[in-house]
């Protein structure tokens, strides 16, 4: 009886459960997805855990969980019902007729988690599952449409975030099936076609192949022509099918596109309701498509429907939108255009008056003109598309050129327009990209002194000038210009990397005739280096004051380089001395760019830069690379000197970064250089390494395939490192008969760290070496502390520290060496600016 009773409430509940569901589904009550969910796990509850009944009930539950989840977006909601989803599958044997829905409900819910959390694991088990799901569906399924369907959307999400080709060509293959296994009166059919034209269209984006266009268009087409009067998604097709239109008649000039997309861009219009939030883009679109019709037929009431719509878009747009500065930019162009063609003064008036209102738009602060002449360029920049004349064109320059004007604004705004000239002159050639990247570059100084109040922010202003550097240095090799190239390199990184260096080794030449000038130049750089550092002497310094001090460094550089001989003084070092830097074996420079990877190389004897492409070498994989380091010296297998076994044994993933290091960089190099076929010697040629940007951190020195002979750099080569070609040129004896002395750090045994037997033999070593060559003095145990070490640094040409080392990969002048009384920072070191030393 009581085993009666408990089958009849657990029957009761599973109905209950299902009527909620369908009410919340109908009426989207939250009152009802509780409730289903109660009644859902009540019937679990009182069903026997071996009942066939079971997988059935957790895939309902699972479903109940989910609904809520998107309701109410609780990650808990999601976890239950994949957890619900799991164990319905796990209960299910593969020859079940259920299998396939619950494996493909397991797929959906990951999609779904994947979107929430955005975690790649969550996207591949969804894929998984799909894929499973359309290979288990018998053909003339159904559902097999809507698997594929549905798969195609988790190839499009991997694509997203990817970006491998091989996933677009499995989405479309699946939007494609999807579309072939659809019957011709079934409701979900424009929804394929118009998910296939989306796919096609990104495709053509991604490959420029006008064939994909064409079947975007096609299929967008049958999509509208199938989507019934009424339908909510109409105005959006129309809109989107216009958007395609467009996209063709800019790569094919054919009146008949232009035509097309003004007539979808109108319906669109006309099919959107007033107030609908995507009425003002509607006004925008048609706007921008009857204004490049007027462009191509110079018919006067496309320019007019132009002004008309712009306004409506201007108009309809709220305070605070973004695209409420464009709507007005937009607008102002329009009346520019129309006062073009007919003269009449009341057009440029408005064309002012929008600027004005632009302007008006325009934040308070130090960067608001210099914005000004930024927006300015981009309106003139339009216009001289559109007419082609000279003056316009130059205008926009001198626009530019205004916006990159430290005269104009803030420093880091200023920066920052003129990064974005770089960016439109990298896509327009008649934007003068080499004078875009020269004058940022110009302006790097000035950003990297007066950048953030942080020491955190100057870090990330660092990270911009690598990028500025990795991007100016790509444009210059794409041209063929490697000479270029290496000097843009270089200044970024000596911006970066060697500031101080850079600003006192042309001091002895400049106080050799002008002393008091050289005096007052070396004054205002230590009070600006002090601005921007975190030692313990310095002092908070007022904005006001920082401003005067660079005002007043960038005009004594001004008066200094219009003095005789000294026009170069402090600008970026010319190639012919940058030459100097392979004394003692080649350089090797690493550029990696979102767009390409090379290697520059300076080569003894040879009055031209070498250039290595990389083409299996990306900056993805330099990131991936770098973060696998910083994950590694995290774990901390470096802060303490002692033999460990081989690193791809411990490590796996540290094992692969060196393979890939081996085949994609190094070996390239190895191999143009002709040191692959050099038989094995003990007198292996000396190779210096300057990675650049994301690449800085790779261990280079070490990549290698260690699981095949001479495949390691170590077996052709001994490597160094230099972080700038300016640290190779500094150490310049001015006495060339002068013995150097060489002082050597040893600590045997330091406080809180663990003893280094190795480094009592490393000096003796060094001291037997150094005989007859220089004059060698050490200091070891209780001797080298902080403040001897750094006050015998001054009286030594070299130094050789044998101790333990700390790297921090947040700011690296916080690493250092660890001596008897403590830590001696990078930071502490470059405050001594020594000068012609060695490490």
């Amino acid at each position: 009886m009581t085993a009666t009773m408990e089958a009849l409430g657990e029957h009761q509940d599973v109905y209950l459960g299902e009527l909620h569901h369908e009410q919340f589904l109908h009426l989207g009550n939250l009152d009802d997805i509780e409730k289903a969910i109660e009644y859902g796990n009540r019937a679990l509850d009182l069903t026997p855990s071996e009942h066939p009944r079971v997988p059935t009930q957790l895939t309902c539950l699972g479903a109940y969980y989910n609904d809520r989840f998107r309701q109410l977006d609780n990650p808990e909601d999601m976890e239950k019902s994949i957890d619900c989803h799991k164990r319905a599958l796990g209960l299910t044997p593969e020859d079940h007729p259920e299998f396939a829905y619950r494996l493909g409900n397991l797929g959906i819910s990951h999609s779904v988690r994947f979107r929430h959390l955005g975690q790649l694991e969550d996207l591949e088990k969804s894929i998984d599952c799909k894929a499973r799901v359309v290979a288990l569906t018998p053909d003339g399924h159904p559902d097999l449409p809507n698997w594929h369907a549905t798969l195609g959307v988790s190839y499009a999400d991997r694509y997203r975030c990817l970006g491998e080709l091989d996933d677009l060509e499995k989405w479309i293959e699946s939007d494609s099936r999807a579309l072939a296994l659809t019957p011709d009166d079934h409701p979900d059919l424009p929804e394929r076609h118009a998910n296939l034209g989306m796919s096609y269209g990104i495709r053509y984006q991604r490959l420029g192949e006008l064939d994909d266009l064409n079947k975007s268009i096609d299929h967008k087409t049958r999509a509208l022509e199938l989507t019934p009067n009424g339908h909510p998604d109409l105005s959006y097709r129309h809109a989107d099918l216009g958007a395609s239109y467009g996209t063709r008649y800019q790569r094919l000039g054919q009146p008949e596109d232009l035509d097309k997309w003004v007539e979808c861009d109108s319906c669109a219009l006309a099919l959107t309701p007033d107030g609908h939030p995507d009425y003002p883009e509607r006004h925008a679109n048609l706007g921008m498509s009857c204004g490049i019709r007027y462009q191509r037929l110079g018919k006067l009431d496309d320019l007019d429907k132009s002004i008309e719509h712009k306004t409506c878009a201007a108009a309809l747009t709220p305070d605070g939108h973004p695209d409420q500065l464009d709507r007005y930019a937009d607008l102002g162009a329009a009346y520019g255009d129309r006062f073009q063609r007919l003269g009449t003064p009341s057009d440029l008036e408005k064309a002012i008056k929008c600027q004005d209102r632009v302007l008006s738009l325009t934040p308070n602060g130090h960067s608001e003109l210099s914005l000004r002449h930024f927006n300015r360029a981009i309106l003139l920049h339009n216009k001289y598309r559109r007419t082609g004349n000279r003056s316009d064109l130059d205008n926009s320059l001198g626009s530019f050129r205004n916006s990159s004007d430290l005269s104009n604004g803030a420093t880091r705004d200023v920066f920052n327009n003129a990064l974005r000239w770089t960016e439109l002159a990298s896509k327009y050639s008649y934007l003068e990209p080499v004078e875009a990247f020269r004058t940022t570059l110009e302006l790097l100084d000035q950003f990297i002194w007066l950048g953030g109040a942080t020491k955190e922010q100057q870090l990330l202003d660092l990270s911009v000038a690598e990028g500025l550097a990795a991007q100016a240095a790509s444009a210059a090799i794409l041209s063929l210009e490697f000479n270029k190239a290496l000097e843009w390199l270089e200044h970024a990184r000596r911006a970066v990397w060697n500031r101080r260096l850079m600003l006192r080794s042309p001091l002895d030449n400049l106080a050799s005739s002008h002393p008091d000038l050289a005096a007052r130049l070396e004054s205002i750089t230590q009070q600006l280096h002090r601005t921007s550092s975190e030692s313990p002497e310095s002092r908070p310094v007022p904005p006001e004051h920082r401003h005067r001090l660079i005002t007043e460094y960038i005009d004594l550089l001004a008066h200094i380089r219009d003095l005789p001989g000294f026009g170069d003084f402090l600008l970026p070092t010319k190639v012919k001395d940058l030459l100097r830097a392979a004394r003692n074996g080649p350089v090797v420079v690493i550029n990696c760019h979102e767009t390409r990877c090379d290697a520059l190389l300076i080569l003894p004897g040879n009055n031209r830069i070498s250039h290595v492409a990389l083409p299996n070498f990306t900056e993805q994989k330099a990131q991936n690379a770098r973060s696998e380091v910083e994950a590694w010296l995290r774990r901390g297998p470096i802060p303490e000197r002692k033999v460990r076994r081989p690193l791809q044994e411990t490590d796996p993933a540290m094992g692969l970064v060196l393979s890939n290091l081996w085949y994609d960089v190094v070996k390239p190099v190895l191999n143009y250089l002709g040191y692959l076929n050099n038989p094995p010697t003990d007198e292996l040629p000396h190779i210096t390494w300057c990675p650049t940007g994301v690449a800085s951190l790779l261990p280079l020195h070490a990549a290698g395939d260690y699981d095949q002979p001479r495949s390691r750099v170590f077996d052709h080569v001994v490597s160094s490192y230099t972080p700038t070609l300016t640290a190779l040129l500094a150490y310049t004896p001015t006495v060339p008969s002068c013995i150097p002395e060489i002082l050597a750090v040893g600590q045997e045994s330091t406080p809180g760290h663990g003893p280094l037997p190795g480094s009592v033999s490393e000096l003796t070593h060094i001291r037997s070496h150094a005989k007859d060559r220089a004059v060698y003095s050490q200091l070891t145990g209780d001797q080298a502390t902080t403040t001897t070490v750094l006050s015998a640094m001054k009286q030594h040409d070299w130094i050789h520290l044998a101790c333990h080392a700390q790297h921090n990969i947040v700011d690296p002048t916080k690493g250092g060496f660890y001596l008897h009384d403590g830590a001696l920072d990078l930071a502490a070191i470059t405050r001594r600016s020594f000068k012609d030393k060695g490490l």
